[in-house]
């Protein structure tokens, strides 16, 4: 279930109307059931990740009552791979969870393949990247005060128990990371309320303001975050393009006469404007897309080494998160991928085609659904695995 936690179960729980009308400006709650997010993450797989990983702040952080734990007091001075760093102690750790500390794990879905997983189910969903953060606490108090997150939100429950209050936009709406404010404050009341329980998901838009309190037990939650494209970021593109006009390289008139710098002020938006026209928000879109990465997954046997032929139950897998754009070139087919591009003879296009649809299956199943003898499958995979667009176990 997590390969499908979003565009499966939360898009048939919200509606997939209501799901594109409501993302980022909206307050989302959605209950797919204790199922669908049993096996994202438990404790057990917590206390591996802890025992078997050199976590250290700031990836690993405490904190209480809105401020941060010091890391002295759950760390002490280790060394990892001959390089001095900090390491958790058990005990410490124990301690400050005991008073009521909350502990902060980011990025864990590169460290579980059970949330990478359903990361990569939200980047296709929000065609966006994706990044998951645990928060996990024991008892009622609460890690950070009310306060608003510089991104888009979908909060996982996974075990426990968790009061939320959702307040809405503050007083600057759709606040950024990098912004000109941020002396904003939040709204009165709430716009929801509720307490969330395994298989519960929240989503809460970029810039709206919450207060989240433990209930006295035990509770577990991921917070899945992406940022969208904003038009700050097609700005930005159109200013990368302005480097190929020779008016924008130009040093600008300090000295001259008034009506030479008006002349100069009048190229410069003539040309600006241009651009901006020939540039739309489509275009940049589909580049992003186009430019969108990989998540970094292994295949080094079949990589590396020459002559191996995939068995009917070898597994393969697409890496590209996004189906790529491609297209017909001389006979061949050309496909992006993080903004690479790669020809492959025709014969690769119907296996593309369904590699990125169905993302996981056997040689057998592609070959079948491809309609592509296996012979021909087996070049088009060794070719397709060294250039790290799929995987094979």
């Amino acid at each position: 279930m997590s390969q499908t936690l979003f565009t499966g179960a939360v898009r048939a729980a919200i509606g997939e109307d209501a799901l594109r009308s409501r993302l980022s400006d909206d307050v989302i709650f959605a209950d797919v059931g204790e199922e669908a997010v049993r096996h994202l993450l438990d404790l057990g797989a917590l206390d591996e990740i802890l025992a078997t990983r050199p976590l250290a702040p700031p990836r690993l952080r405490l904190h209480r009552e809105g401020a941060p734990v010091p890391a002295e007091r759950y760390t002490e001075a280790g060394e990892v791979s001959r390089e001095s760093t900090r390491v958790v102690r058990p005990e410490g750790l124990y301690r400050e969870l005991r008073g009521g500390a909350s502990m902060v794990l980011d990025s864990i879905d590169r460290l579980h393949p059970p949330v990478r997983e359903a990361a990569d189910d939200l980047m296709r969903l929000v065609r966006e990247r994706a990044q998951v953060n645990l928060y996990l606490i024991w008892g009622g108090s609460h890690g950070f005060a009310t306060h608003w997150d510089d991104h888009d939100t979908f909060i996982v429950q996974v075990a426990g128990e968790k009061a939320w209050q959702v307040h809405g936009q503050g007083s600057r709406p759709y606040p950024m990371k990098v912004d000109s404010d941020h002396s904003h404050t939040p709204p009165e009341g709430t716009v929801w309320e509720g307490v969330l329980r395994p298989g519960h998901v929240l989503h809460v838009p970029r810039g709206w303001w919450h207060t989240v309190t433990g209930t006295g037990g035990m509770s577990m939650h991921l917070t899945f975050g992406f940022t969208r494209a904003t038009g700050v970021d097609w700005a930005r593109s159109l200013i990368e393009r302005l480097y190929g006009e020779e008016v924008f390289r130009r040093d600008l008139p300090r000295f001259a006469s008034a009506d030479e710098r008006r002349k100069r002020h009048d190229e410069l938006v003539r040309v600006l404007a241009a651009l901006a026209e020939d540039s739309g928000v489509d275009g940049f879109l589909e580049e992003r897309d186009a430019r969108f990465p990989r998540r970094r997954s292994y295949s080094l046997g079949w990589a590396v080494e020459d002559g191996r032929e995939p068995a009917p139950d070898t597994v393969v897998e697409f890496v590209p998160l996004l189906a790529p754009p491609t297209a017909a070139e001389d006979g061949k087919v050309a496909v992006t991928v993080s903004g690479r591009r790669y020809r492959f003879p025709a014969a690769a296009e119907p296996v593309l085609r369904v590699l990125a649809r169905d993302r996981r299956l056997t040689a057998g199943e592609l070959a079948e659904r491809s309609g592509t003898d296996p012979g021909a499958l087996s070049a088009v995979l060794r070719a397709f695995v060294r250039h790290h667009l799929v995987v094979m176990r």
